[in-house]
């Protein structure tokens, strides 16, 4: 089968819908069926390399933090995909390439199929006052974007009953995205780990809680720094791998509440280093109830770390409670649950051990792929 997919992300930026693009082409690859991707360049200028045909853009940071708009329409190329005649069309994002992958697929006579990755109505404050405003216009948009598509792919149940909620009448199915799940099972020796610790200024006694992700809003990273603000020892840190538009804030809030020596930015890392940062931690902390997949929840577990999370029906079906990851509601809970974390070693050991045994069949780039390509086979004979 040949399989096109549109996405207004791609390497070499890090996010979830990158992690979930790149997952899914590997093990389509793996399958046997040819896949070929279209995205938007880094610059103005388009180009084409293994496969990726990349279209010139025009940064949109003051619409969303890292985002990009299409400036060219590079006839050329969209000619070139149109000859190779894809069987389906892959849509990934509802902006730039949506109404790329709707033209194409018209004249493959291909159907379109699109996931829904992002939980729009948890970012109405980048482009409205009002939230009830905001979650309304996301409802009638999204719901009019996906009447044009064939059929939608859900990678949790709460992005399921976010499309439900919006009425969406297209056939919807629920598959968890899968990720290249072997560097994460990797185990990291105690000369690595330390050299890593040692990079950050981490001490070989300190307890390290570690959060993977865009520095944003939404993810509530602040809420986590109540935390270590009432740990009394000066051992614990609080590890932030990743970038984004909140991080100065976050720095300024640190500051304020006199625990800077207790947080560590680390920026940007390259992605074939990002493995190697959740086995320097202790557990994974995270605060967020924006995310529609939960890809870092998963690699943290394939990791073998535990986590402590805010609950979020995202994890419906991932965390079993008390087993293999911890969940909070409030900030006594959280500080109760990472304050055992933190001390009870065979506490922590038995949740991450749990947390890794659960993860290391369901999630697999395999099994992604698997169950997305018998969707395509579904929705290409009715």
């Amino acid at each position: 089968m040949k399989i096109l997919i549109t996405t207004d992300w791609y390497k070499p930026v890090i996010n979830g819908v990158v992690t979930s693009v790149a997952s899914l082409t590997d093990g389509l690859e793996n399958m046997g069926h040819e896949v070929k991707i279209l995205t938007l360049s880094s610059g103005r200028r388009s180009h084409k390399k293994n496969g990726v045909f990349y279209l010139g853009s025009a940064s949109a940071e003051k619409i969303y933090p890292n985002a990009r708009m299409k400036i060219v329409s590079a006839h050329r190329y969209i000619k070139e995909i149109v000859e190779w005649s894809p069987d389906i069309v892959h849509s990934q994002c509802e902006f730039n390439t949506f109404p790329l992958a709707i033209k194409i697929a018209k004249h493959c006579n291909a159907p379109v199929i699109h996931t829904y990755h992002t939980a729009y109505e948890d970012y109405t404050h980048y482009f409205s006052p009002s939230v009830r405003v905001g979650r309304y216009i996301v409802s009638v948009l999204s719901r009019q974007l996906i009447s044009k598509v064939d059929g939608v792919i859900a990678p949790t149940e709460k992005a399921y009953d976010i499309l439900q909620r919006y009425n969406v009448d297209r056939p919807i199915v629920i598959i968890p995205s899968g990720i290249r799940i072997e560097p994460f099972l990797e185990p990291m020796n105690d000369d690595e780990r330390n050299q890593y610790r040692k990079k950050l200024g981490i001490c070989s006694a300190d307890k390290v809680m570690i959060y993977i992700g865009r520095l944003a809003k939404e993810k509530n990273i602040d809420e986590i720094f109540n935390f270590l603000r009432k740990v009394k020892s000066g051992d614990v840190k609080l590890v932030l791998v990743g970038d984004g538009p909140h991080r100065e804030s976050l720095r300024w809030i640190a500051h304020n509440m006199e625990i800077s020596s207790k947080v560590i930015f680390t920026g940007m890392v390259p992605p074939t280093e990002v493995a190697k940062y959740y086995k320097i931690g202790d557990i994974f902390v995270s605060a967020s109830q924006s995310e529609t997949q939960g890809l870092t929840y998963i690699e943290a577990m394939a990791s073998g770390l535990p986590i402590l999370c805010k609950r979020d029906s995202c994890l419906d079906g991932i965390v079993q409670n008390g087993q293999n990851g911890l969940m909070y509601t409030s900030d006594d809970e959280f500080n109760e649950l990472a304050e055992k974390l933190l001390t009870d070693e065979e506490f922590k050991r038995s949740i991450g051990q749990e947390a890794q045994e659960s993860i290391h069949n369901r999630f697999s780039s395999e099994g992604f792929a698997k169950a997305v390509s018998e969707f395509y086979t579904t929705i290409a004979q009715k």
